[in-house]
């Protein structure tokens, strides 16, 4: 691959890109949110484990339900959002693996090794929730990610069905109010935090 996003590519991505606490009056439709799902996919995860399970919390009723799993902080953020989306993992992601990694046994890697499928379902379902944030930006939507709210109050509520997920953070979707951004932080340079040896 030897084509580079052109500037204002990157500006919409990261440069510009903020984190919204308020949102505008104008719906995100189930045509966006497949078409973010579609480009996030696509992120890599260790051996395509894509352990990510994915709840969009766009009907009134279930924005309530999850806002009273929130912090005082974060309901008006979740309520005023027109997609909080629950970025969750699956303990039991090797399931999928014959199907998801057909090149070879990957399943029996994980097979009774419940801590370890803990840390790669952790780490790698982070990894798709930063692609969803990027794919979503680069989309034309803006993104509100959060904690501050009880995982396992979400988790019976939104993945009772399913009692090897589990949910791990939110990021609200849709168009950015730009009055409810703070001044942007402090970003380090290089230097800061950073070794090439």
């Amino acid at each position: 691959m030897s084509e580079t996003l052109s500037d204002s590519a990157l500006d919409i991505i990261f440069r510009d890109a903020r984190s919204y606490n308020g949102w505008l009056d104008k719906d995100v439709s189930r045509e966006q949110i497949e078409a973010i799902y579609d480009l996030m996919k696509m992120g890599p995860t260790s051996a395509n484990q894509q352990p990510g399970r994915f709840v969009w919390v766009t009907t009134d009723e279930a924005k309530q339900r999850l806002a009273d799993c929130a912090d005082e902080g974060n309901k008006e953020k979740i309520l005023g959002a027109p997609v909080t989306v629950i970025i969750g993992y699956d303990l039991d992601f090797h399931e999928q693996l014959p199907w998801l990694f057909p090149h070879t046994d990957a399943k029996s890697w994980f097979e009774g090794k419940v801590e370890g499928r803990k840390e790669s379902a952790f780490r790698n379902s982070v990894l798709q929730g930063a692609y969803l944030m990027i794919a979503a930006r680069a989309l034309g939507l803006d993104c509100g990610p959060m904690s501050g709210f009880d995982p396992e109050k979400t988790t019976k509520q939104f993945f009772a069905d399913q009692p090897r997920y589990t949910a791990d953070w939110l990021c609200s979707i849709g168009y950015g109010d730009p009055e409810s951004i703070f001044d942007r932080s402090p970003r380090p340079e290089f230097d800061t935090f950073n070794k090439v040896i």
